[in-house]
């Protein structure tokens, strides 16, 4: 039996907050509070500057989790779906909503259309919340340094960044290792070519402290 029209479009709809979860890393109240004038898709970023914290059952409309706006990078490829899916809203409208067109609840999205579709891909107990780890992955992947990560995540602090998701960067002992053998490299064979050196390199036995 094909899909009803309907159920494609709210497959579609579930499927661009899923992937707006997944790169720019918004946390669920963030992204619940998102209005379309909050987005700018030529410069392709988005500022966060409000959230949908749930009190008492009730969403009330509040400040991001540390209480500071932030400027968030779109992927390029998300703007024109994004684009799409904000054609025709008010610049106050929200971005994603419920299928009556009210906040999205974090409960009913995840219990009525994440849970069932992570379990129908063996990703059974992922949870929303779980795509922030997705992001900073992808980030940390494509080669953003801690400072970057935080800024996006909208941590306090790079080394609240740093204690999160410190095992991202494991890697990185091993990368310098290998860009300072580039660079000694590098600067061996121009010595071979031109007989100086230009790797910016301070011979300490030469340089004299202040006051000798």
């Amino acid at each position: 039996m094909a899909a009803r029209p309907e159920d494609q479009t709210c497959c579609r709809r579930a499927g661009l907050l899923v992937r707006f979860l997944a790169y720019p890393g918004l946390r669920w109240g963030e992204a619940s509070a998102l209005r379309v004038s909050r987005l700018d898709l030529l410069r392709r970023r988005v500022t966060v500057a409000v959230a949908f914290p749930e009190v008492g059952g009730e969403l009330v409309e509040g400040t991001p989790k540390n209480h500071q706006r932030r400027s968030v990078p779109i992927p390029r490829f998300l703007v024109d779906e994004l684009a799409a899916h904000v054609a025709g809203k008010r610049r106050d409208a929200l971005v994603f909503t419920a299928p009556n067109g009210g906040p999205l609840r974090n409960t009913n999205f995840r219990s009525r259309v994440f849970a069932p579709a992570a379990a129908s891909v063996g990703l059974a107990g992922l949870t929303p919340h779980d795509l922030r780890h997705t992001a900073a992955s992808l980030a940390v992947a494509a080669g953003a340094n801690v400072k970057a990560v935080q800024r996006m995540l909208g941590h306090a602090s790079a080394s609240m960044a740093l204690d999160v998701y410190a095992g991202l960067f494991g890697d990185d002992l091993d990368a310098v290792a290998n860009r300072l053998d580039e660079a000694c490299a590098a600067r061996d064979k121009d010595y071979l070519r031109t007989g100086t050196t230009d790797g910016g390199v301070i011979d300490l036995g030469k340089r004299r402290s202040p006051g000798r």
